[in-house]
Parts: C-alpha cells; sequence; structure tokens
C-alpha cells in the first residue's frame, strides 16, 4: 500500500500547528460544532475531504452507516470520487465500530469512516490498535444526541470540531464557496486551535478566506479571532 504515514492538508496554518505536520494513521475524530444540519453537513465533508485526498487515485474508503442520508455527490464535490467509496450500513454504534474494526485490520484501504453517537475510551482504542495493524486511517463521525459528541473522553489522536459560517462573499449575486470555522479540540503531542476557513473542494482541499485588499486589518482581526 503506497501511503504517506502522515497526511498533511496541503495548508500551513493547519499543518505547521499539528503535531507531526499532518494526520498520522489512527483514529481522527470530528463532531458538528451544534446539532443543526448545516454544521452536521460540514463536519461530513471535512472528514470526506481527509478520506478522499487519502484515497488519491487508487484507494478505496469504506463508510460505515447508520442511518441513509449520505449523499455521494455531495461527498464528490469535497474531493471523496463515487468510485473510491464502499458504503457499510450497521444500525447500532456496536455493530458501526465492528465493521470499522474489521475493515482497518484489513489493511487493504485508504481510510475507515464510521459515524456514531457514542464510542469511549475501550472502542477508541480497540479502533486505534486496528489502524496501526493495518496501516489505515480511522475517521470517527461523532454524531450528536444530547449532549457535545466530544464531551466523552477518547483516545483518538485528534479531535475537531466543525461549524458553518457565511460563504465568501462575491462581487455579484449569489453564494459563494462555503466557508468552516475548524477548530481542533484537541490533539496528542500538541495544543488546540482554531481557523475560518473555505471548505473543501473537489480535490479535498481546505483554503485559507481570500478577503479583499482593501478590507487587510478585517483579515487581520478575523484572524486573531479564529487562530487561537
Amino acid at each position: 500500500k503506497d501511503l504517506a504515514a502522515v497526511q498533511p492538508f496541503g495548508l500551513d496554518a493547519i499543518d505547521a500547528r499539528l503535531a507531526g505536520g499532518g494526520l498520522a494513521d489512527g483514529v481522527h475524530e470530528a463532531a458538528a460544532a451544534t446539532q443543526g444540519y448545516s454544521d452536521d453537513a460540514a463536519a461530513t465533508l471535512f472528514l470526506a475531504g481527509i478520506a478522499g485526498r487519502r484515497a488519491g487515485r487508487r484507494g478505496t474508503v469504506l463508510w460505515v452507516v447508520a442511518r441513509r442520508d449520505l449523499f455521494a455527490p455531495g461527498l464528490a464535490q469535497a474531493g471523496l470520487a463515487p468510485d473510491k467509496l464502499l458504503v457499510a450500513e450497521a444500525e447500532r454504534d456496536a455493530d458501526v465500530l465492528a465493521v470499522m474494526e474489521e475493515g482497518l485490520r484489513h489493511g487493504a484501504l485508504a481510510a475507515v469512516v464510521g459515524e456514531v453517537g457514542r464510542a469511549g475510551l475501550t472502542e477508541t482504542r480497540r479502533l486505534q490498535l486496528a489502524a496501526e495493524e493495518g496501516s489505515t486511517m480511522a475517521l470517527l463521525l461523532r454524531r450528536w444526541r444530547k449532549d457535545d459528541p466530544l464531551a466523552e473522553p477518547s483516545s483518538a489522536l485528534t479531535r475537531w470540531r466543525i461549524g458553518s459560517a457565511p460563504s465568501t462573499p462575491l462581487p455579484v449575486p449569489g453564494v459563494g464557496r462555503a466557508r468552516w470555522r475548524v477548530e481542533l479540540a484537541r490533539q496528542r503531542g500538541g495544543p488546540g486551535f482554531s481557523h475560518l476557513l473555505e471548505a473543501c473542494d473537489a480535490q479535498g482541499r481546505l483554503a485559507l478566506p481570500a478577503f479583499p485588499l482593501h478590507r487587510s486589518d478585517q483579515a487581520d482581526r478575523t484572524g486573531e479571532r479564529w487562530a487561537a
């Protein structure tokens, strides 16, 4: 399997603040900032972008769903093409985690994504061991139930909180590129941080917002606000 042990985002604002300069093989989690549908979609597409870049030209991504709401065209717009996607359906969190573990240990997948409401230290440790054994990345989408999904302890290498933000302004009427508030809530070996970023493009790449030149003072203030 020709995959790097660490996958960078390709964006200095993120990679320079990640321990190791990117995402290592192992468990990485993301959750929506709120229970709203737009934030849930943002968290889903954030992981789709990571998985799509991980898959590259030859890899396959296993996505284990708990409900039938995965929209393939939306994933493709975030960098995860349909021909790189294998979907499995499981009813309970325990079933999702079991399928993920089998996929990770197999060792032939680019990444394994799973959607769960709850997964504690024991479950995430098992996923981490399986990911290390198979040299595969595990991406866990933490679904909201009653409480903040990231309040539950986890052994994940990184934990992200993703929220939607007003889209990029256009000089003409219309909707510009989506923006997200991307917060690294916790990482092993380094501090957390947050940024206002433009959402994944069709290659799964994030970008810094391009503020107008005559509004450079606004760009500085925004950077201070989100780059904690």
